[in-house]
């Protein structure tokens, strides 16, 4: 018996994976929590994913707090506080943003509740930072990988049921709730959810706080310096503000006013049409066009100045990376981790990564109100949501196969049955709740077609994310030029096709980054910003061209994730790492 190897500290380790579980619970729960707030506050679909925006904005906000810390005091801060402590101050961080989303909901008001949100996901932030880590050090860091991945799968569990729970606790468990029955639900139901959500929030912090088997976790390494990386993301972070400040000034504008006031005369002559004579109903018509036709102009004006301003955010974030990329490759002193190509392009990966996967699951909803993808209400779309984020789920199990010693055959079978598996508990967990499962039983095609996809990746990173990558954007293309269930399963699929990228995506980008791979690894975790970006671009441009038509986002950022594959391997290559020899080390 080998003495020196760590055995894995498993009541450690389920203890840490409940954090797993919150991440993925919350992050889902939003995809029925935004149709619900965007009917009851009558938001466009653009101000409805701010919650998204609040939610993943705060992940790179605590990230870059920290690092700026970590670069003032010369020293890791998670680390100094120990994984253990870090995670309990994030719980009970996340309580707080409990505690203030119910004191928005009691005032009925939508800027308090993103601000709670935000506070919540700044919790997260200090969590997720120190979880992954922790995961590593509670045994064999030869095994540390598998213990991430059984993390992945009970967030992905979180994120399946999230949307469930959710959409219970707002509306209840018939299946038949009309939209005017959701505008008459009271918010107290949102309170209840969160107040539930907050004591479980303590109770986790009591849970690692007091269990004497989780070790206090610290590490003490210096932090690399970086102070070029550090001005460009802070300037960076600035220009994001300039932003997006006009945008959310935009709905107090002169403009937005009149709007309302036009949209206020021309529902109050709808209803005077109704019951006019006909020679009344031809003078009112004539009006009624004109003030239509003038509200239509205000508008469109108003909806291309405020995606000239998040175009403006999104180049922030490209210009950002590109001139960090470019100049660093001309001088890497102050660079940091930044001054390896791989890790710059791999940060930008990662934001579109966060941003499509989030994009997909928020508009969603929205999409499957269209007449033409089944006119559903809002609380009829609870378990297409749940089979969106169970995709990531089937990939992750399936993609956590490889980091058990398996032999060949019964790991070709594994790859077979675990997705198929993971399906049929989607399935089951929904049914059990009272959804009719019917319209998605067939999907289990186009989880067969990721079945095939796994066999000819060969648990290779770069192979993967060229294979996921490319059916992400077929899926997408087959969903733009279809309708009904054809591109309803189209997007669904937007799910598999991410559910294994993050690991890929992660390992190529800090491979050979020596002594700035922690550092770099932070760079990484600041990219989930993607994820409050894009899907409030998403839903701008679909306000202007249509909802549809707006998921022509999820197939760029696919086209991207598809390209960083081939380059990153290039750029490895001249750097000395064969990453075909190592792929299967690394990979998953």
């Amino acid at each position: 018996m080998n003495t020196s190897t760590p055995k894995t500290n498993y009541p450690a380790l389920y203890t840490l994976i409940t954090v797993f579980f919150f991440w993925g619970f919350i992050a889902a729960g939003n995809s029925i929590f935004i149709p619900f707030c965007k009917h009851y506050f009558s938001l466009d679909q653009f101000q409805s994913q701010l919650i998204d925006f609040a939610f993943y904005t705060a992940y790179y906000v605590g990230a870059l707090l920290l690092f700026i810390f970590g670069t003032l005091k010369s020293s890791d801060v998670v680390g100094d506080w120990g994984y253990k402590k870090s995670i309990v101050y994030g719980l009970l961080f996340s309580a707080l943003g409990a505690g203030a989303m119910i004191i928005a909901v009691e005032a009925n008001l939508y800027a308090g509740m993103l601000a709670g949100l935000f506070i919540v996901a700044l919790g997260f932030s200090l969590q997720q930072t120190a979880a992954n880590p922790f995961a590593i050090l509670l045994g064999d860091p030869k095994t540390g990988a598998s213990r991430v991945n059984l993390g992945g799968g009970i967030n992905s569990f979180g994120t399946m049921i999230g949307p469930l729970l959710v959409g219970f606790a707002l509306f209840g468990s018939a299946a038949s709730i009309t939209d005017e029955q959701i505008a008459n639900l009271e918010l107290n139901k949102v309170i209840y959810l969160y107040v539930g959500v907050g004591v479980l929030f303590i109770a986790a912090a009591g849970l690692f706080y007091f269990s004497k088997k989780v070790p206090a976790g610290i590490s003490k390494e210096p932090m690399e310096k970086a102070d070029k990386a550090l001005r460009t993301l802070v300037l960076m972070t600035i220009l994001l503000g300039v932003m997006f400040v006009p945008v959310f000034n935009s709905y107090k504008s002169d403009v937005a006013k009149q709007i309302e006031v036009l949209e206020a005369e021309i529902s109050g002559q709808k209803e005077q049409n109704q019951t006019a004579i006909a020679t009344q109903f031809e003078i009112h018509s004539k009006s009624f066009d004109e003030k239509s036709q003038e509200l239509e102009q205000l508008k469109e004006g108003l909806e291309t100045e405020r995606m000239y301003w998040l175009s403006g955010a999104l180049l922030v974030i490209l210009g950002g990376i590109f001139f960090s990329y470019v100049a660093a490759s001309k001088n890497a002193e102050g660079w940091g981790a930044m001054q390896y190509p791989q890790l710059v392009l791999g940060m930008l990966a990662i934001f579109t990564y966060v941003g499509v996967e989030v994009a997909i699951g928020s508009n969603l909803g929205e999409l499957l109100k269209l007449k033409s993808f089944g006119g559903l209400q809002s609380s009829e779309i609870a378990p297409y949501i749940s089979m969106y984020w169970g995709s990531l789920m089937i990939g992750r199990w399936a993609g956590a196969i490889s980091a058990f010693n398996l032999s060949r055959e019964k790991r070709m079978l594994a790859l077979v049955v675990v997705p198929l598996l993971a399906f049929a508990v989607i399935l089951g967990v929904n049914i059990i709740s009272g959804k009719d499962m019917k319209p998605l039983y067939y999907y289990v095609v186009c989880v067969v077609l990721q079945i095939i996809a796994f066999f000819l990746t060969k648990d290779k990173p770069a192979r993967t994310l060229i294979v996921f990558g490319c059916f992400g954007v077929m899926a997408m293309l087959v969903g733009l030029f279809s309708t009904g269930t054809i591109a309803i399963y189209a997007f669904l699929s937007g799910g598999l096709a991410c559910s294994i990228m993050w690991p890929s995506i992660f390992s190529l980008s800090i491979l050979g980054l020596g002594k700035y791979t922690s550092q770099g690894s932070a760079f990484l975790i600041m990219m989930i910003l993607g994820g409050g970006i894009i899907p409030p671009i998403q839903g701008k441009l679909s306000d202007i061209i249509g909802i549809h038509e707006s998921y022509i986002v999820a197939v760029v950022c696919f086209g991207y994730l598809t390209l960083f594959a081939f380059l990153v391997k290039g750029i490895l290559k001249k750097q000395g790492i064969e990453v075909d020899k190592i792929e299967s080390e690394v990979s998953h």
